[in-house]
């Protein structure tokens, strides 16, 4: 069974950093696109960032800048370094894996970490 397991959320203060961490595990063939999406109370989710399989970046507008995505390919891991931290980016962050499960097929599923709460406040 896939999993991707999460960690590195909490509070901060407006201005501040956090890097958040979110990796891939059981059993897979391959992972391929990795990102970042976040949901802020009464607001629908949304796309902060992600990465291809080729290194490729993609930011949300609000977050260009401030916010960096990487990867690990090794450690099947995807990264997120968060800095100069607003209030409003306050919202459970969620990670999210396009992996290939098996070496016969090429089809790709989705797969969704837990979810981690980031609160920018002083």
């Amino acid at each position: 069974q896939v999993q991707m397991v999460e960690s590195g959320g909490g509070l901060v203060q407006p201005g501040g950093s956090l890097r958040l961490s979110c990796a891939a595990s059981g059993s897979f063939f391959s992972v391929n696109d990795m990102g970042w999406y976040r949901q802020a109370p009464g607001k629908e989710r949304e796309l902060v960032a992600q990465i291809t399989r080729g290194g490729t970046t993609n930011y949300a507008d609000s977050v260009k800048g401030r916010f960096t995505v990487s990867r690990d390919s090794a450690k099947n891991t995807v990264y997120l370094q968060m800095n100069s931290l607003k209030p409003d980016d306050t919202a459970v962050y969620y990670c999210k894996g396009v992996i290939r499960r098996s070496s016969v097929s090429s089809l790709a599923y989705e797969y969704w970490g837990q979810g981690t709460q980031v609160t920018v406040s002083s």
